[in-house]
């Protein structure tokens, strides 16, 4: 590509702004983000300089996201194709990715079918490394996008702490995630301030420390084979489109036109067409049975019917592996509803790592795909244990996972117990065949970073890996395993016992977001203490909450205060009789 002059069309003189077929009035032809290459190839290229030309600046669209494809612009478009002017391109590196954000936020916000949040609103951050998949995944009718070099090379940068999320200039708030007046909603306003924090891509911090040392083991052992994803969206959806949705419609309303014969809208229509398939599943694509305990709501978050915040980074495994990557480890914040005490926390991240097997390299082995695959996975996940906790005696266990067959557990002898490591197994066929791995194998495991990061460094309750103390934070400066958590004072805890009868409906999930969704992590932990039902058959629960600040002491008043909300939202919200 040549040499680009770095001016606008603002910046042009009014003889090439003639010439363009712009006008004398100099304006901006796609937005803030265009600049001109001044001896382009013809007709070939600017075909493949759709993807630039489409692409949207933030600030663009946020000022008006419809005008951005009004009928002038388009007209302007097939003119600029026909006549080959020079082509548009982007900015810089920096600005293109904001740009794909864009056009990525116009597209998917209309899906309704499948998709994330709407109306209008935005997608979830991605990060660079998962566009250098794009090209692979994805029919652009372009060359490798100008970001894909950037994406394997740019470090990683800092996420925002903050309840709100930003996506090429687009903000997502907190009506677009917690949505009172949907029925399906039962995401709570503290678990929507974790989305975004991404505690496991901070280099300083227990999370990221263990991350960066599993991703080196396999770095050093597979030389590079390993693709390694730790940004993707966690809102995903439950399920495909049904067979009869009007993906043409869905396309007219994410361009804003009504028209599909206009020639911009074939130009840009198979770009768009393709976000309908990169579309992550939380549940079918990994077999998850329709019966299946995890699909409840009382177990997963679900933004709308058809959406959710994931509960495992397998939600992930499936377009992975149609993209074409036979090696990959995702790494992701997931979400649960779950109990409270030291160990469990309604978001925690896990990593999934997956291995594909051609059939040639098991043939000379004399074992079967299975066998082979399963011999494998379990020396190199031994490796990792050894890596991360030393010599130690291991064992593996049966068990059953939805998507793999045969499934094991690995478990460790570790500070005089066993311990569980992680969850694996050889991968189901089906998923294999359904995603393009015909005569194929594959082994893929899943663990939790946060149940190995309390072993490794001695952090006695899950809330501190949260916690923004300097005297918890600066413990791990030098960013290394090995290091021992020193606890600071820790301050006494306040216990208050709660009696009621409840319902049919009630289940000590709701009673623990409830209560979670009052105190944050002040509560250390709920527990169930007491139960009887009568002679008339009500059933009464005994519920005993622990208060405990990890940073000061807490005061009588504010406990009072804080039992007396818990008090009020549980007989409001579970429909609860106090007693």
């Amino acid at each position: 590509m040549a040499a680009a002059e770095c001016r606008g069309p603002e910046e042009m003189s009014s003889s090439e702004q003639s010439a363009s077929g712009e006008g004398s009035k100099p304006r901006s032809w796609m937005g803030q983000g265009c600049v001109r290459v001044k001896s382009a190839k013809r007709a070939s290229q600017c075909k493949e300089a759709i993807f630039h030309a489409v692409t949207l600046s933030a600030r663009s669209w946020r000022k008006n996201p419809r005008r951005c494809f009004g009928e002038r612009r388009n007209q302007a478009l097939a003119r600029t194709f026909k006549q080959s002017p020079p082509m548009l391109i982007q900015r810089s590196l920096s600005r293109s990715l904001s740009f794909h954000r864009a056009i990525t936020q116009m597209t998917t916000a209309s899906l309704a079918h499948d998709s994330i949040i709407r109306p209008h609103s935005s997608f979830p951050i991605y990060s660079r490394r998962f566009f250098s998949v794009i090209p692979q995944s994805i029919p652009f009718p372009v060359s490798t996008p100008p970001f894909a070099s950037f994406a394997a090379t740019g470090k990683e940068s800092k996420q925002p702490i903050a309840a709100l999320l930003q996506v090429g200039g687009v903000k997502i708030t907190k009506d677009d995630v917690v949505r009172e007046n949907d029925p399906a909603n039962n995401v709570p306003d503290a678990i929507f301030s974790k989305l975004g924090m991404q505690l496991h891509r901070r280099e300083n911090h227990p999370i990221g420390i263990l991350k960066n040392a599993i991703y080196e083991y396999f770095d050093s052992n597979y030389s590079g084979k390993f693709v390694k994803f730790d940004d993707l969206s966690p809102i995903v959806s439950v399920k495909e489109p049904e067979k009869g949705a009007n993906k043409d419609r869905i396309i007219c309303d994410a361009i804003g036109k009504t028209d599909l014969n206009n020639k911009f809208a074939k130009l840009v229509k198979p770009y768009i067409r393709a976000l309908l398939k990169t579309l992550v599943k939380n549940f079918d694509d990994v077999l998850v049975p329709a019966d299946h305990v995890s699909r409840s709501n009382n177990d997963t978050y679900y933004v709308d019917a058809q959406t959710v915040l994931r509960c495992h980074t397998s939600a992930h495994q499936a377009e992975l592996l149609k993209s074409g990557h036979s090696h990959f480890l995702v790494t992701g914040d997931v979400y649960r509803r779950d109990s409270i005490d030291s160990t469990h926390y309604p978001v925690f991240h896990q990593m999934e790592g997956v291995r594909v097997f051609c059939s040639d390299e098991w043939v000379d082995s004399g074992l079967d795909g299975t066998s082979y695959a399963s011999m494998d996975l379990k020396k190199s996940l031994e490796g990792l244990a050894q890596k991360l906790f030393g010599d130690v005696e291991m064992r593996w266990i049966d068990t059953y996972f939805p998507f793999t067959n045969p499934s094991f557990e690995l478990e460790i002898y570790f500070q005089e117990k066993w311990m569980e490591v992680l969850g694996c197994g050889v991968t189901e066929q089906e998923i294999l065949e359904r995603n393009g791995k015909i005569d194929s194998v594959a082994w893929a495991f899943g663990l939790g970073l946060e149940r190995l990061a309390m072993v490794l460094f001695d952090i006695p309750d899950i809330r501190l890996f949260w916690s923004t103390d300097q005297r918890f934070t600066s413990q791990f400066s030098e960013g290394k395993l090995g290091i021992k958590f020193k606890p600071f004072s820790k301050y006494p805890p306040c216990y208050k016992d709660m009696s009621f009868w409840i319902s049919d409906s009630f289940t000590e999930n709701n009673l623990c977001e409830v209560v979670r969704g009052i105190a944050g992590d002040l509560v250390e932990e709920v527990r169930l203490i007491d139960n009887f039902t009568n002679k008339k058959g009500m059933t009464s629960h005994c519920y005993r909450i622990a208060y405990r600040s990890m940073e000061r002491s807490l005061t009588d008043e504010e406990i009072n205060q804080l039992q007396g909300d818990v008090r009020e939202a549980v007989q409001s919200k579970l429909k609860v009789i106090l007693r």
